[in-house]
């Protein structure tokens, strides 16, 4: 198994319209595509990214055709529309909590 681990922060002023599109389109179109969320992590005190998210796929070449879809892109795009630093990495599933 590989994970794909996140982080981002939400843009000032889009915190409502941002938490709406990843409960309504965000979490459910990456396990439409194959990605297992495994943690979503919100950072309220302290430096770092203000969230924290890891998904699973049963192996690399998996997550990386999951990755190269038009519809993974779609998703990306609009949420690079609420975020900003955004960051991702596939390691290896340690089945602890992994950072990025």
């Amino acid at each position: 198994m590989v994970k794909l681990l996140m982080s981002w922060d939400i843009r000032p002023g889009q915190e409502t319209e941002y938490f709406e599109f990843v409960v309504r389109e965000f979490a459910p179109g990456i396990m439409k595509l194959g990605i297992r969320p495994t943690e979503a992590w919100y950072t309220v005190y302290g430096n770092g990214p203000q969230i924290l998210t890891g998904g699973v796929a049963e192996d690399l070449r998996t997550m990386q055709g999951i990755l190269l879809t038009e519809e993974w892109k779609e998703l990306h795009d609009k949420l690079m529309g609420f975020v900003t630093d955004f960051q991702q990495k596939i390691v290896a599933a340690t089945g602890r909590f992994q950072l990025m």
